[in-house]
Order: C-alpha cells, then sequence, then structure tokens
C-alpha cells in the first residue's frame, strides 16, 4: 500500500469513527477564531473557551478589542498562559484589522501569516475552518499520529510535515481530517498515556501496529 492509499483508508475509517469532528474552540466570527487560537498555544481549548467569554463580554467586537490596552486584555487572558506576550499579540493584531482590512479576516493564507501570532498551523485553521479552503493543521496531535501511522516518516518538523502531508492527502479533506486526528489523538492514539490501539479503527494498517 502506497502513502497515498494507506492516507485514503486512514481518512474513511476516520470520517465513519468520528463523523462530526470539527473545531474545538468556540467562535461564532472569524476573528474570535483568531483570538481564539493564538490563546490556545500551550493551552487547552477547553480553558480558552471559558477565558473568552469575559473577554468578548468587555470587548465585543473587533473595533473594541483594537481599542483595549494590551495590559487590560492581558488581565482577562492570563489563565490561558504566557499573557504578556499573546495580549500584545492580540492587540496587535485587531489593530491590523480594523486599520488594514476594515475589521475582517484575510481569506489569503500569505496575509495570515503576516498577523502578529499567526504561524502557518493557525493560518490554516483558519483557511480551512473558516474560509472552507484547502488546510493542513499540523499540531501536536496530526505530527505524534501521522508518524506513528506511516502517513511520514520520522518527522517532527510542523512545516516538513505538513508539506508531505499535502502530497497525499485530498485537499478537500484535509481541514477535517486534521480535525479528526485531534479527536482520535485526545480518545485513542494519546501521548501522556500508552496508547488504546486495541481499540482503535486502524489497528490493522497502522504502521506501529499493522502486519
Amino acid at each position: 500500500m502506497t502513502k497515498k492509499e494507506l492516507a485514503l483508508e486512514i481518512i474513511e475509517r476516520l470520517k465513519r469513527e468520528y463523523p462530526d469532528a470539527g473545531c474545538s474552540l468556540d467562535y461564532n466570527e472569524a476573528w474570535k477564531l483568531l483570538v481564539s487560537v493564538r490563546l490556545a498555544a500551550q493551552c487547552t481549548d477547553a480553558r480558552v473557551n471559558v477565558v473568552v467569554k469575559e473577554l468578548y463580554k468587555k470587548y465585543p467586537d473587533c473595533n473594541a478589542l483594537a481599542e483595549a490596552a494590551a495590559e487590560d486584555i492581558e488581565e482577562i487572558v492570563r489563565p490561558c498562559g504566557l499573557g504578556r506576550s499573546k495580549a500584545r499579540d492580540i492587540s496587535a493584531c485587531m489593530k491590523i484589522l480594523r486599520d488594514k482590512y476594515h475589521g475582517n479576516v484575510p481569506d489569503n493564507f500569505d496575509e495570515l501569516l503576516k498577523l502578529p501570532g499567526v504561524g502557518r498551523k493557525s493560518a490554516n485553521l483558519i483557511m480551512g475552518d473558516v474560509f472552507g479552503k484547502p488546510a493542513i493543521v499540523t499540531d501536536t496531535h496530526c505530527i505524534r499520529l501521522t508518524n506513528r501511522m506511516g502517513l511520514v516518516d520520522g518527522i517532527k518538523d510542523p512545516k516538513k510535515v505538513e508539506m508531505a502531508l499535502w502530497e497525499i492527502i485530498p485537499p478537500e479533506e484535509g481541514s477535517d481530517f486534521c480535525h479528526r486526528l485531534v479527536y482520535h489523538g485526545r480518545d485513542v492514539c494519546t501521548a501522556r498515556t500508552k496508547p488504546f490501539c486495541e481499540k482503535c479503527c486502524i489497528k490493522d494498517i497502522c504502521k506501529k501496529t499493522g502486519v
């Protein structure tokens, strides 16, 4: 089985296992996902979802957040960790959205990368979830699982994993596939405990357990 064939089979099995998988960050506007994904660095999505409720209550739109002092933002987002740097990035990012994009989030990958605090992972998440465009989000789950499954070979660098996956994952499947990897990584192919290979839906074709 080639890597591309393996990828297609894994995609189909994960679809059956997690039919409703999606982004676990709560948002109803594009700029809110941009804020949440910055806060999610080294923090759980569940905690971010709690913290942003207070943030958006005080600053209900992009312009309000752009006008807020970084110190005031930091007071609210501190529970997510790295409060000072995250608050600084969010403040600068919202100012750019206000001044350059009329409060809208750009739908161009390269433009997203120019925003403070936005890397390839965040830009891909925005492209896939907000704009429905091809995207591959190489978070820790994606990197761990694709290596274990044999879709990539001993690659840990996020950009290199992303580039390798673009070669074998159909563009229209990338975003949902990465969301399903998060679900699978949390429930079955775990990092902090021994993975539960016995209940894995791809155990017979996985490089780690298959024959």
